[in-house]
């Protein structure tokens, strides 16, 4: 690789991804940056030869990294980029705040994003797949972001540009995004704090959080209509599809479809990114041979494969 540019913060050379990863798998970075601020950011990407990928990563909690590792520059935020800041009806958060630390924070101050609560990861990975639980999205609270572009420049994106869908945005190659502004209904402190308590207690009934997952690992395809026709009002249950085609429990390797909750893949122990994704894809196999659906992955796979 090419001379990277001098960083105030730091840039590790084939650094192990695994232990950044919530499943616990996966290769190097050829580079792993953690930048100092905005500014060393935005310097360091703008000196950058752009034949070199970089892939901004927060906290791996809906990622699987392969385990030949991964090319390029891994970029991934740190103190420098957490704030939480409360204004009125808008809070102010970095793209590395903590979903549920946004959620509490917003709280406090009588801001309603208790939907944030529940979700694993952070405010970048949030807003990039449009995460949700409960009724509630990204996009029905997100006012705007900001970012930087692979060519080093900071803009703000407003949320409407952001093509914010079901699990999905269209955030521009190579855009790392900083911050997100968002805006909440006002209430009352306690009422959202007990509304917030009720869902993780319902979460932690129904899905497997002491495990090591990644949350769903598949998405909810759209229904069908009684013509055959796709239906987007009538959401299907990636779960109840899996447990339909006897996956429940399923093990490849170290890999395992949660027999607490069937949408979840779990690293059981000793599982390789290999072993994860193979297990998703018979998944995937095993769902269209008896319901003709196919399923679309959630959790992000990204890297190379293992060198023989």
């Amino acid at each position: 690789m090419s001379q990277l540019p001098p960083v105030r913060g730091t840039l590790t050379a084939d650094r192990p991804l695994s232990d950044l990863t919530w499943l616990r798998v996966g290769g190097p970075a050829e580079w792993l940056f953690q930048p100092a601020d905005e500014a060393d950011l935005c310097d360091f990407l703008k000196a950058l030869p752009s034949d070199i990928p970089v892939f901004p990563m927060g906290v791996g909690s809906n990622l699987i990294v392969r385990d030949g590792g991964m090319k390029g520059v891994v970029i991934r935020l740190g103190r420098g980029f957490n704030g939480i800041a409360v204004e009125g009806d808008r809070v102010i958060a970095g793209a590395a705040a903590l979903d549920a630390h946004v959620a509490r924070k917003a709280a406090e101050a009588g801001v309603d994003l208790t939907f944030l609560r529940t979700i694993p990861g952070s405010i970048g990975g949030a807003v990039r797949m449009n995460a949700g639980c409960y009724g509630s999205y990204v996009k029905d609270h997100l006012v705007d972001i900001r970012a930087v572009t692979r060519a080093g420049e900071v803009v703000t994106i407003p949320a409407e540009a952001l093509g914010l869908a079901y699990r999905q945005s269209a955030l521009p190659e190579g855009h790392v995004i900083v911050s997100a502004t968002f805006r909440g209904a006002l209430g009352e402190p306690a009422a959202l704090d007990a509304r917030m308590e009720d869902q993780i207690a319902k979460r932690d009934a129904s899905q497997p959080t002491k495990e090591r997952s990644a949350g769903s690992t598949f998405r909810n395809p759209a229904g069908f209509s009684s013509t055959g026709r796709a239906d987007d009002t009538h959401e299907l249950k990636a779960w109840k599809l899996i447990d339909e085609a006897g996956m429940r429990g399923a093990r490849i390797g170290g890999a395992q479809m949660s027999t607490m909750h069937s949408n979840f893949l779990i690293n059981a122990g000793g599982a390789s990114a290999d072993d994860l994704e193979k297990l998703g894809e018979e998944v995937r196999n095993r769902v269209f041979q008896s319901s003709g659906i196919t399923l679309e992955w959630e959790i992000m796979r990204v890297g190379e494969p293992a060198h023989e």
